[in-house]
């Protein structure tokens, strides 16, 4: 089976290319739709298919770059990117994802990258994931809440409602988003965008894992223009990031190649794919794969404790990261064309009026 193995000349480690290639359509559907460029599932695919994680992280950031790219462009059309905040978001990206660039590179001397990168990412998905349920899990004590009063909750709200909170905050200067339709203090966005950047910079994320949450739960953006101008910012940060990482010889291209084929093509469904399943189904979707995530990862932390099943827990680890990827992908897709089903046939009904 060697044939299934192709030598990265840069990094010096011979990769399975059908991973590369799964990971590349995969993420590039699921990127799409949740607008995150699929990161998140990327660096620790890479390290789990045997990249070292430094190269993890910059291979993967050169491939979102020009994934996220595709994605912005198509989000653009149905109006869901608010390129005003996108654009004031910018500063602290750029000023965090330094930062956490230069992190790795220390953690890299010390020899310690491989654990803390894991253990940072183990942290943040647990945070996540108990984010998104527990806003879902308000959001329909909401609903029960409404429908015994005889109401409707707002098609709009969310469960958590951090962001009216931060919204009361009026430091100079203030700013009002036609597209996300909030007004705020300009240093809102800045500040959540530094510390996002800072993530992309360390996890090679892209800062969209935690950013997409943010936009909703700390800025207010509705989740669709959320994903949107999401992307948007990851499609900047990924190019400067894929710049930095080349430039510290940290980027495989080879491999970014291959699994950018397959994203261009993912891209496009994915992002089609949100114009039919809004608001609370992304999210739950999302959780689900965020814990998905995290249990892979777990399975790569606990081998030193278990050396007898280490070959078990990598083959277990590389199975369930490809196969999330995989389901996902194919649950993005069929309620996708399901919705075009419905589209063209109340077109047609419509015409027969």
């Amino acid at each position: 089976m060697e044939w299934l193995y192709i030598l990265m000349p840069i990094a010096g480690v011979k990769i399975f290319w059908p991973g590369l290639i799964i990971l590349g359509v995969g993420v590039g559907i699921i990127g799409g739709f949740f607008g995150m460029g699929g990161a998140w599932m990327v660096t620790p695919g890479l390290n789990i298919l045997g990249f070292p994680m430094a190269f993890a992280i910059g291979t993967d950031i050169a491939h979102m770059a020009g994934k996220s790219l595709i994605s912005t462009m198509r989000h653009g059309k149905f109006g869901n990117v608010d390129y005003k905040l996108g654009l004031i978001m910018l500063f602290g990206t750029v000023a965090g994802f330094e930062v956490g660039a230069q992190m790795i590179m220390w953690l890299e001397r010390l020899g310690n990258v491989e654990v803390v990168v894991r253990w940072i990412y183990i942290a943040l998905l647990i945070l996540i994931a108990w984010m998104v349920f527990h806003d879902v899990a308000k959001r329909r004590a909401k609903e029960q809440a409404a429908k015994a009063a005889g109401k409707e909750v707002d098609a709009l709200a969310t469960g958590i409602e951090w962001h009216k909170t931060l919204h009361k905050i009026k430091i100079p200067p203030m700013i009002h988003l036609e597209v996300a339709g909030i007004v705020c203090t300009a240093w809102l966005p800045i500040l959540v965008s530094f510390f996002t950047g800072w993530l992309a910079g360390i996890l090679g994320i892209g800062g969209g894992l935690i950013r997409m949450p943010a936009l909703i739960y700390l800025i207010g953006c509705p989740t669709h223009v959320a994903v949107g101008t999401d992307l948007f910012e990851v499609m900047i940060s990924g190019l400067y990031g894929a710049g930095t990482y080349t430039l510290k010889g940290r980027t495989e291209l080879v491999a970014a190649l291959i699994m950018l084929v397959g994203a261009a093509v993912g891209a496009q469904v994915g992002a089609v794919a949100t114009k039919y399943i809004k608001g609370y189904g992304i999210r739950v979707a999302f959780g689900l794969a965020v814990i998905g995530c995290a249990i892979s990862i777990l399975m790569k932390l606990v081998q030193p404790w278990v050396p007898s099943m280490k070959d078990a827990l990598n083959a277990g680890a590389t199975a369930l990261i490809l196969g999330l990827v995989g389901c996902m992908s194919v649950y993005i897709f069929y309620q996708m064309v399901k919705g075009a089903k419905n589209e063209l046939a109340m077109k047609k009904g419509n015409t027969v009026k």
